[in-house]
């Protein structure tokens, strides 16, 4: 996503970059190139330029990864009222985005993923010079019938980079910047949580009498799936003074583990309820759903899009429009000799469902004056 911060110039040479999502690589710009982002704000652009030069390697990957997250974000919350709309992107308390709700928890926990699951991979691929495999249990059993080897996921050091760009955001001193900062340690840990075992087998003949195992991280929607499963049983925090005081270390940074229970560290947490997010508020940057689209009688789908009109429209006082349009798609596709293939195109009438207001509606009258 292309934006109109400042320059991030690079001081490396091109690198080939993964991206979870489109499974494709992206490439480090030399000095003489500047890539701009806007997924954290103004405060990532002010880190960029006065970090540690020794991490300025990690940038675009960095960007990668907290892209690829908020494009899990929409998926994950596109048939809900509120459906990661671009004004609550900024992760740090110190620029506007001053709610703590639990869909806050969950933007935090999944960039903070994406970041450290971006840098893993690229680690493990050989993208950077100073990181590899994980071979730190190779040649140890694992288990009956199998050992450690291959190439494990250097998780340790995408856990590193990613603290370490992401954590840095965080310029808030309060309770709302506690819990962004616990919320980007639970987003790693769901990284970790993922990972699977992976196994070759050995032996004659393939008897697979011994195999050699490694960790290796889990598609990147699975790991959207595991953060939406501990959003929807988020833990709302009563947060002590005091203990605010004592979490104030004397670097000045604040350490979330003094604050929340530690058997609380892998969950996600939020101090405040959440607005329903059916009505227009521009001073809570909230869009409302009117005019959304919904799914009718979809089949296949998950509970979201099977529920959304009514989720969406109905309890939210608005009514479901269905509106017919043409769409043109090829059909008959015939293959010729030799070698192409032609097709022809057809025609068809599509159904989209649209929440809209009653006419006259006192109930929109009365949310919309309230």
């Amino acid at each position: 996503m292309l934006c109109n911060l400042q320059c991030l110039c690079l001081v490396s040479p091109s690198l080939p970059l993964f991206t979870p999502h489109q499974g494709s690589f992206h490439y480090l710009i030399p000095i003489h190139h500047c890539l701009t982002f806007s997924l954290f704000g103004r405060s990532v652009n002010n880190f960029l330029i006065t970090g540690p030069k020794a991490y300025l390697t990690y940038t675009t990957s960095v960007a990668l990864g907290a892209q690829s997250g908020i494009e899990e974000c929409k998926f994950q919350f596109a048939w809900e009222r509120w459906n990661c709309p671009e004004n609550a992107l900024q992760l740090s308390t110190h620029n506007r985005l001053r709610s703590a709700t639990r869909e806050t928890s969950f933007i935090h926990a999944i960039s903070s993923a994406g970041v450290m699951y971006t840098i893993t991979k690229n680690c493990s691929m050989g993208d950077f010079e100073n990181c590899g495999c994980d071979e730190s249990k190779n040649g140890k059993t694992g288990g009956h019938g199998w050992i450690w080897g291959g190439c494990s996921d250097n998780v340790e050091f995408g856990e590193r980079i990613s603290k370490l760009f992401v954590d840095s955001l965080e310029k808030g001193k309060d309770a709302r910047a506690l819990m962004n900062l616990h919320n980007n340690r639970a987003g790693r840990l769901a990284v970790r949580a993922t990972m699977k075992r992976t196994c070759k087998c050995h032996g004659i003949s393939g008897s697979c009498s011994i195999q050699t195992c490694w960790l290796q991280l889990a598609n990147f929607r699975e790991l959207g799936n595991y953060l939406k499963a501990k959003y929807e049983r988020a833990l709302k925090i009563e947060m002590d003074k005091r203990q605010l005081r004592a979490g104030n270390s004397a670097e000045g940074h604040w350490v979330p583990t003094k604050a929340f229970l530690p058997s609380a560290e892998a969950e996600l947490i939020f101090l405040e309820e959440s607005p329903d997010y059916c009505t227009h508020n521009s001073s809570l940057g909230i869009f409302g759903t009117e005019g959304r689209e919904c799914l009718q009688n979809s089949h296949n789908t998950s509970r979201w899009e099977q529920c959304s009109c009514e989720h969406l429209c109905t309890e939210c006082g608005l009514q479901v429009e269905e509106r017919r349009t043409e769409a043109i798609s090829s059909c008959n596709c015939k293959f010729q000799w030799c070698c192409t293939v032609k097709c022809d195109q057809c025609r068809h009438v599509v159904s989209k469902y649209y929440c809209m207001r009653s006419p006259g509606s006192a109930w929109s009258r009365g949310k919309g004056s309230a």
